[in-house]
């Protein structure tokens, strides 16, 4: 990859083994990664923003990674926002903006696409259960984006699901105090 800067947005809504995972493998492929909680306007979400950046930063934090930054300032329902944040902040980056595949045919209808995709490398990460479609593919080229796919080693979790029937073993451990202390997600109680 030739970008300087991976930005990763997640619903983090908990976050699970996947998304330590997936910052896990950024951190060996961009000199910098930075992640934030994201309010995406297309989910609904089971806990508030504020909670899930809490989650999110705590995740971050046990991971100790100085090339790995929580930056909730970055932020917004709209990429366009995002990214020119991220361009005010890192005025000589080349960004890689990284999506789940899950999101690939979601992308032609976000705000501005043309100047989301004129201002970042489009990065999709395939996601378990999310097969990229050629289709997706073809149409975000035509909107002039430079994409590419970043096949990864990443466990097969998904926050909808443990929102629906927790699996206690893809919480990662720093998230779990949180968890209790904020009832959130039915896991108050102690495992």
């Amino acid at each position: 990859m030739n970008a300087s800067l991976a930005l990763l947005g997640t619903s983090a809504d908990p976050p699970t083994l996947g998304h330590q995972a997936l910052l896990l493998e950024l951190l060996k492929r961009y000199p910098q990664v930075v992640t934030w909680a994201s309010d995406n306007p297309n989910k609904q979400h089971g806990a508030p923003l504020e909670q899930r950046s809490a989650l999110l930063g705590a995740l971050v934090a046990q991971l100790n990674e100085p090339r790995l930054q929580h930056v909730q300032e970055l932020s917004s329902p709209w990429a366009i926002t995002t990214l020119e944040r991220a361009t005010q902040r890192w005025p000589d980056a080349s960004v890689a903006f990284v999506v789940g595949s899950d999101l690939a045919e979601q992308i032609p209808g976000w705000r501005h696409v043309e100047q989301v995709l004129q201002r970042c490398q489009l990065v999709l990460v395939p996601r378990h259960g999310w097969p990229l479609q050629p289709e997706a593919l073809a149409a975000l080229e035509q909107l002039g984006g430079q994409v590419s796919v970043l096949e990864l080693p990443i466990p097969a979790t998904a926050s909808s699901a443990l929102r629906d029937k927790p699996d206690l073993q893809q919480i990662p451990s720093s998230v779990w105090p949180l968890l209790r202390e904020h009832n959130l997600y039915g896991l108050g109680e102690p495992a």
